[in-house]
């Protein structure tokens, strides 16, 4: 991956912070964004921070001129972002509880999309990596808003892979199931911990996606399920 030029949204995340460690480990040059990110947070010099709120289109336009205009390219889109709420039916869920998981796990995807396609389109091996979940295929109960956003967001990114079939630019999504961070373990402390998806092996699949072996695999909907 050197010479390599990788975009991370949500890099200071709990999965965010394996993925951009990750690439860093494999000599690409990573731009981390999310609300709050320091340069300080990777020591490692080809890392890059860039604080940035990409919940509109001009936010996310910002960003990645921001990132031509001091790498002059970018190869791999890694979409890290997301938000999860839980706990209602759909019968109970309110109208700001559904906006809001689409604003965040659709909106906010679709804003960085429109903003690196065309760029990664010029790289010649554009690759977009986005991190799902497993209630995009598998809802379940108290969770609607948070599954039928994540299902519209695996739409998205399979929509992009097909018009992107005659360019360069791949686009995958990773559907984990619950990972071992320490925010799943602060909210669900009675669960075994040991049947949940390491964090650390999502990043290696990113990683994997985005290099020339997984060049020839687009649209895919890769299930990262653990033991549960």
């Amino acid at each position: 991956m050197k010479g390599k030029v990788v975009l991370v949204t949500g890099a200071s995340g709990g999965l965010g912070t394996f993925i951009t460690q990750a690439f860093l480990d494999t000599g690409a040059t990573v731009v981390g964004t999310s609300r709050k990110i320091e340069q300080s947070d990777f020591a490692n010099s080809n890392f890059a921070a860039i604080p940035c709120e990409i919940s509109t289109p001009a936010a996310a336009q910002t960003l990645l001129d921001a990132v031509v205009a001091r790498f002059g390219r970018l190869d791999v889109l890694a979409h890290t972002v997301g938000g999860f709420a839980g706990g209602q039916t759909v019968a109970e869920t309110d109208d700001a509880t559904f906006q809001r998981m689409f604003d965040l796990n659709v909106n906010v995807l679709l804003n960085i999309l429109r903003a690196s396609i065309p760029v990664l389109r010029k790289s010649g091996s554009g690759r977009i990596i986005a991190i799902g979940s497993r209630a995009a295929l598998e809802p379940g109960a108290g969770v609607g808003a948070y599954s039928a956003s994540k299902a519209a967001m695996l739409s998205l990114v399979k929509t992009v892979a097909i018009e992107n079939r005659n360019s360069s630019v791949t686009a995958n999504v990773i559907l984990p199931g619950t990972m071992d961070t320490p925010a799943n373990r602060k909210a669900m402390p009675g669960e075994d911990f040991s049947k949940w998806v390491q964090p650390a092996n999502v990043a290696s699949l990113a990683v994997w996606l985005a290099s020339d072996a997984a060049k020839e695999i687009t649209g895919a909907a890769i299930p990262v399920y653990g033991n549960a």
